[in-house]
């Protein structure tokens, strides 16, 4: 009967030795030895026990005799070639009648498959546990029934806010943004179909905050009974991006439309600026009608001013940068702009604060923005906290803060207002989107323009009832900022003949009426073409033009750019301003790159004209040619 068994059964003794008093010849087939092999050598058993498995080995058979119970040992034997075999040994100690140990007896056989197949699978599941556990997604395993959660990797305890142990206590009716209807039926739609489900929900943090995620989550065999495996994705920085995104297309939107109306509005604006211009000089400033030509003059500047908001949103618009100290102009900026207001402005910046590349101008009109929108946050009075600091930023600083690395200077604009409700929050950069009945929707959405344009990032926080900040950064300047000197006023007349290039015919007979009132001898010419052809007779007739101001921007003909590089051509010594209300084009920025001495941006007044002749000119405008 033993020995049609198929196992190995034995009976050895209990010495240190271990000799073997039988075996069944099924010992053969299992390590290559037969019986009579295996006997004639009294200490087989303890020569072909495995060298890592001796230790537990005679642990165990030494606490089986001391305690007389049968022990059970899963170890290894060598075969005749060496191989290690896996055996279960179920042995038991044999006593004799005065209850002395005498002998062991007991029965092993293969088990090198099943182990095999073990550690298969205990490799297979340490993989499977270092993926999850490395992967950068929240994965977790939640019981059918109860919804209560099983397993779960690190990503998920830093997605909600969790330690390990606490969040194994919870169910997904804890965190899930839904009610518990909504939650069993997607189970049971899960559990039906057998197949993963895709979504996208809510999920609710310890510290109650709102994250949306896309997950994954099908039923899979765990423990004997079928739960639910749900991977889970935040989603918060791909919605911030797309949220960037959306508000780069806006305003893009409205870029196009503002390019596309700016060059025709800023060209009446030139009409009209200029002969108000021309006329409060022709008049006493005790005259009532100076006082009326003021007004029109103010009301036309707050045109020119709503224009060039709208022209920052467009396309291209280079700031036109020098290096600047911020702390001047932060102050100068919020005392114009809160000028008769109730609000007090306090500023705090450290003494080494960086510079920056900046166009101060627009820069100038961001903060004036951001300080109104406090100052109309507390209409019955209050402070208004501007602080500036350096800021490196890192790598790690990216999901808070989208901008590459490097030297910032931050500025927060902190007020003590009522605050931004949540659901408003995400529009506040939105062209025209405002609550206020007497604003045009377009101060926040232009400081956001200019900042992005100037290669930073503008930010809100706000909580109802407690005010809000506004907070930006700039790229900080490798350089510092030049002292101020006060320049002395450069008198606006002169003398010399000037032409004028301009396809408004409103604008060519104001601008030589500015002109004449200036002191120049004035030529106008309706385009390009024209305009070469002026230049080259009175150039060969000995009578040059001292500059010419051309307008960018000809429709249908020969524009400011061309025409540049042929009077370069007949003269590389011309002396040319380029003049245009369409900031869009980068040669306003860049204007000496494309052969141009100056600037004159419409729409302009009489002073402006004046000063620009003079720095192109300097002392040759005062003698003409």
């Amino acid at each position: 009967m033993v020995e049609d068994i198929p196992a190995v059964t034995y009976t050895s003794t209990l010495d240190e030795i271990h000799r073997t008093l039988y075996i069944s010849p099924q010992v053969e087939g299992l390590l290559g030895f037969t019986p009579e092999e295996w006997m004639d050598d009294p200490q087989r058993w303890i020569t072909l026990l495995h060298p890592e498995d001796q230790e537990r080995f005679w642990a165990e058979m030494k606490r089986g005799v001391f305690t007389g119970s049968p022990f059970q040992l899963e170890y290894r034997l060598l075969s005749r070639e060496g191989r290690a075999v896996w055996i279960h040994d179920d042995a038991t100690i044999v006593r004799d009648v005065a209850g002395q140990a005498r002998y062991l007896q007991g029965v092993f056989y293969d088990i090198t498959e099943r182990r095999r197949a073990e550690e298969a699978l205990r490799q297979s599941e340490t993989r499977y546990r270092a993926v999850v556990e490395q992967s950068a997604d929240g994965v977790f395993l939640a019981d059918g029934e109860s919804r209560r959660i099983l397993e779960c990797n690190t990503a998920l305890q830093n997605m909600l806010g969790y330690s390990a142990d606490k969040i194994l206590k919870l169910t997904t009716y804890d965190f899930i943004v839904a009610d518990r209807e909504d939650i069993d039926r997607r189970f049971q739609k899960a559990l039906e179909e057998k197949r993963p489900q895709t979504f996208e929900r809510q999920y609710r943090r310890k510290d109650g905050s709102i994250i949306d995620v896309w997950g994954s989550a099908h039923f899979i065999p765990y423990g004997g009974r079928d739960v639910m495996c749900t991977l889970v994705r935040d989603l918060t920085e791909r919605k911030k991006t797309e949220q960037e995104l959306l508000k780069a297309s806006k305003l893009e939107s409205v870029g196009t439309l503002a390019g596309g109306i700016a060059h025709d509005f800023n060209n009446i604006l030139t009409s009209i600026l200029s002969n108000i211009s021309l006329a409060k000089s022709q008049i006493s400033p005790q005259d009532k009608i100076f006082k009326r030509l003021s007004e029109a003059e103010r009301a036309s500047l707050r045109a020119e001013g709503l224009t060039q908001q709208l022209l920052t949103f467009s396309k291209g618009g280079d700031p036109v940068r020098e290096t600047t100290s911020l702390p001047h102009l932060l102050k100068e900026s919020a005392h114009f702009a809160l000028s008769g207001s109730k609000v007090e402005c306090e500023f705090s910046q450290p003494e080494d604060l960086w510079s920056a590349d900046i166009d101060e101008e627009q820069i100038s009109q961001a903060i004036q923005n951001l300080i109104l929108n406090a100052d109309q946050a507390m209409p019955q009075g209050g402070r208004i906290g501007v602080t500036a600091e350096n800021a490196q930023l890192t790598d790690w600083d990216q999901s808070i803060v989208p901008l590459s690395e490097g030297r910032y200077v931050k500025v927060s604009v902190r007020d003590q207002g009522i605050g931004i409700p949540r659901e408003h929050l995400s529009k506040v950069f939105d062209p025209f989107f405002t609550t206020k009945q007497r604003r045009s929707g377009l101060g926040l959405s232009t400081a956001y323009s200019i900042i992005k344009n100037h290669g930073g990032y503008l930010s809100v926080e706000s909580d109802l009832g407690k005010g809000t900040t506004f907070t930006f950064y700039l790229p900080a300047s490798s350089q510092e900022a030049p002292v101020e000197n006060t320049k002395e006023e450069i008198p606006i007349t002169g003398k010399g003949r000037v032409l004028i290039m301009d396809d408004e015919e409103g604008i060519r007979l104001s601008a030589a009426d500015v002109l004449a009132y200036l002191g120049y001898e004035a030529a106008l010419a309706k385009d390009g073409s024209e305009a070469i052809q002026l230049y080259r007779e009175a150039k060969e007739s000995g009578h040059p033009f001292a500059a010419v101001i051309m307008d960018l921007t000809i429709p249908g003909g020969v524009g400011g750019q061309e025409a540049i590089q042929r009077l370069l051509e007949l003269d590389p010594g011309v002396k040319a301003i380029v003049s245009s209300g369409y900031s869009q084009n980068p040669i306003l920025s860049n204007f000496r790159k494309y052969g141009f001495s100056g600037v004159l941006t419409k729409p302009y007044k009489i002073q402006e004209m004046g000063q620009i002749l003079q720095e192109v000119l300097g002392k040759e405008g005062e003698i003409g040619h």
